[in-house]
């Protein structure tokens, strides 16, 4: 059966390669997902005939997308109800010491999404090191636990080369009850570590996503979009301050293929997003004071930094263990 389906406009056209560009995930490739483009042409013939257009514009390929979603959204929808009604607890304001907002890509089998999930930390003196929650209770895979290992890999590279650090820490999810897999957050969770460890707030209007190696840097992860964007909805939908946005890696910025509602925001100043390569520009960005990640000629900290109220919360630690021995 042949279908009859008006010219398209060459805007429209540059919108079709756009939403290609998205399906490839990356910038510079198309989709050989001829399936999925088809069923947009299509549609957006359809919506361009109802309107009694002449041609396919660029607005009928966003009205044919915005429909698509429509059809699949009933999950995402719930899940930002229920953060909307306080039922999934997650800040998009203020700030507060050990909490950060990750984020997570779900998925059902015609549509994929991102949601944000909190992540909290507690540090105290002890042997045990760090306490994966998830891992204790069966609800952490493999390559999770991989990531929980490096956070300890860098703390101690970083901040214990002499002298080994007392500390015990414990990391969750909360509110999730389903397994956690992948190393996609092992840099916030190493963000959440230090804001406990300094006593420093960390603003909750700024999520994040990206993986982390021992030596504290930033490295690529898959979903970057849908990331953005699942928190995006729930800033919105809470009012836009101006404030909030997340830090991705410097790596997934050719990945970028965003809806056009987030980038007007971002041109419009009201939402951010930062590209980091190592966690020391990430954290300088979370709280707003100077990370201090390279040492002086004295083999010191600067002053005043996140890093050398790290290093002093150790300190004191290991003092303490000291006493007791005594």
């Amino acid at each position: 059966k042949i279908l009859h389906i008006l010219p398209f406009h060459r805007r429209a056209v540059a919108k079709v390669i756009d939403h290609s560009a998205r399906l490839a995930g990356e910038q510079e490739k198309l989709t050989a997902r001829f399936q999925d483009l088809t069923k947009i042409l299509v549609e957006s013939g359809y919506w361009a005939k109802k309107e009694g257009s002449a041609c396919v514009d660029s607005h009928h390929i966003r009205k044919a997308l915005e429909e698509q979603a429509n059809r699949t959204n009933h999950i995402s929808e719930q899940y930002r109800e229920m953060i909307h009604n306080g039922t999934i607890m997650v800040d998009t304001d203020g700030e507060r010491v050990g909490q950060i907002n990750g984020l997570a890509v779900m998925g059902t089998r015609d549509a994929t999404f991102g949601i944000p999930t909190k992540i909290t930390a507690q540090t105290f003196v002890g042997k045990s090191g760090i306490m994966n929650i998830e891992r204790e209770t069966s609800l952490s895979g493999q390559i999770h636990n991989k990531g929980l290992l490096i956070l300890t890999g860098f703390l101690s590279g970083m901040f214990a080369k002499n002298k080994p650090i007392p500390l015990s820490a414990s990391i969750t999810f909360e509110q999730t009850y389903s397994l956690i897999d992948g190393d996609s957050a092992s840099s916030t969770e190493l963000y959440v570590l230090l804001s406990s460890l300094a006593g420093v707030p960390i603003k909750q209007g700024i999520a994040v996503t990206g993986s982390v190696n021992q030596w504290g840097e930033i490295q690529p992860i898959g979903g970057v979009n849908e990331k953005i964007e699942g928190f995006f909805a729930i800033c919105k939908d809470r009012g836009l301050t101006g404030r909030q946005g997340v830090i991705i890696p410097q790596q997934n910025v050719c990945n970028l293929m965003l809806h056009d509602e987030v980038v007007d925001a971002v041109k419009a100043g009201q939402f951010h997003i930062w590209a980091v390569r190592h966690i020391s520009e990430g954290i300088e960005i979370l709280t707003g004071e100077n990370a201090g990640a390279e040492r002086t000629s004295g083999g010191h900290f600067p002053d005043g930094t996140i890093f050398v109220k790290v290093e002093a919360r150790f300190q004191k630690m290991y003092e303490s263990v000291k006493e007791t021995k005594q």
